[in-house]
């Protein structure tokens, strides 16, 4: 397929970060990978499935390809890395392994492509900068509740109006550690947690907070959440941006480097994947690697951590249709798949209903609907097909992106239906309230 010689002006992998040759070498080429990879789905190419990538990180292994060429570029960063490969495998390749570390090396030198490169400065400076993310977020907020959105929006080429409706609502308040450090259990505290506030999520999912926050505490959990906190670094470990996902696992790590916490949950399947990886990323760091390994083991997911401990059983029941979807980085990156839906099935006055092919992406990926546009909304369309065809009423989801994404598809096609992340469920089981 390449050409034994070593293209002119060839640019390798360095020494560190690049990808595990061991790993690589895993692949036997099956091909079983390429229906659960939903660029392939789509696009029908080979460079665009796990096996075609695959290849071309191993091109580049044997100086056959370079980091510059711009077809490793293009076929590396349209991957959503959502993992899906993996659980499909039967030679147990750890495909995002491989995938996020050749990403790394295309940033490295600056060979990544020019939207990621802007993502990822736009994210370095705002998703680091708490103060800095909330100014921004309540100038966007202005924005969407003006009367001037519908006339800019008018004025907006098709492609922008279609990333502008991807953009979630931002909350009308926000959940911020210095000002909400500590939320007491309700009755006597059986556990004591750290919680995950974020970047997205405390400035545009503040309801989810809430109510992620009222369930633990209601299941015995005192909440505290780390003053010295800042985002998880997911997005920028998923692009290649290693140095700063590595900057700002440090910071978080000794904030929350504390004996008192049994676990630290979260409540964002994206994040929960990049904070148990901590241990991975900074392994070679002599200062923090220790740590990293200890906290990364007291990380769980808000469901899983639930699941764990065992919820009381909510009083109230819940008149309607639901159909679970399976956020990737929930079920292919961390295998749970089974707790969410246990605790969706302790909520009397439910209809559970399956969707076809749950464990699908529905073409979020983080930045990735902002890039790829078109691509993500085309992997929306089978998502959203599923959920018309099991006339749930509603959608429980256990991610952000996920969660804006798919509403966002609901919404254009004018399908009544609601997604709900689970916290938000179970909080309405509990206080008797609608969802």
């Amino acid at each position: 397929m390449f050409d034994s010689m070593k293209p002119k002006e060839f640019i390798g992998f360095s020494d560190f970060d690049a990808p595990d040759s061991n790993v690589v070498d895993t692949c036997i080429h099956c091909g079983l990978c390429l229906n659960e990879c939903p660029t392939y789905r789509v696009l029908r190419v080979e460079m665009d499935s796990p096996r075609g990538r695959i290849q071309l990180i191993n091109a580049v292994n044997k100086g056959h390809l370079s980091l510059n060429d711009e077809s490793f570029q293009k076929h590396m960063f349209l991957c959503l890395d959502c993992h899906g490969c993996e659980s499909a495998c039967p030679s147990g390749v750890e495909y995002g392994s491989i995938l996020e570390a050749a990403r790394t090396q295309a940033n490295q030198v600056g060979r990544e492509p020019r939207g990621i490169k802007i993502a990822n400065r736009i994210m370095k400076h705002l998703f680091g900068n708490p103060w800095l993310l909330r100014s921004t977020a309540k100038m966007l907020r202005a924005y969407q509740r003006s009367g001037f959105r519908d006339l800019i929006l008018d004025m907006l080429p098709e492609r922008l109006r279609l990333m502008e409706g991807l953009t979630p609502a931002i909350s009308s308040y926000f959940i911020h550690p210095k000002t909400m450090s500590h939320v007491p259990a309700l009755g006597k505290p059986q556990y004591t947690v750290g919680f995950l506030s974020g970047c997205i999520m405390s400035v545009a999912f503040t309801h989810v907070h809430e109510a992620s926050l009222r369930v633990l505490a209601r299941n015995g959990c005192e909440v505290h959440l780390p003053k010295d906190q800042i985002c998880c670094g997911a997005l920028n470990y998923h692009n290649g941006d290693r140095a700063t996902a590595r900057t700002w696992a440090k910071r978080n790590l000794v904030a929350f480097d504390d004996p008192k916490y049994d676990a630290i949950v979260v409540n964002s399947a994206g994040c929960g994947s990049t904070m148990k990886s901590w241990a991975d990323l900074l392994q070679q760091d002599p200062e923090f690697s220790e740590v990293a390994d200890r906290v990364s083991k007291k990380v769980y997911d808000f469901s899983e951590w639930l699941a764990h401990i065992g919820i009381q059983t909510p009083p109230n029941k819940i008149d309607a249709r639901v159909a679970y979807q399976d956020a990737c980085h929930l079920r292919h990156a961390q295998g749970i798949t089974a707790q969410p839906r246990d605790l969706i099935s302790r909520v009397s006055g439910t209809t559970v209903v399956d969707l076809d092919q749950p464990h699908l992406c529905c073409g979020s990926a983080g930045v990735y609907s902002a890039i790829n546009t078109d691509l993500s909304l085309q992997i929306l369309d089978e998502k959203l097909d599923s959920i018309e065809s099991s006339h749930a009423t509603h959608i429980i989801t256990t991610n952000p992106g996920c969660q804006s994404h798919i509403a966002a598809g609901l919404n254009r096609r004018n399908q009544d239906v609601k997604i709900v992340h689970i916290a938000e469920f179970l909080d309405a089981a509990y206080e008797g309230s609608d969802i």
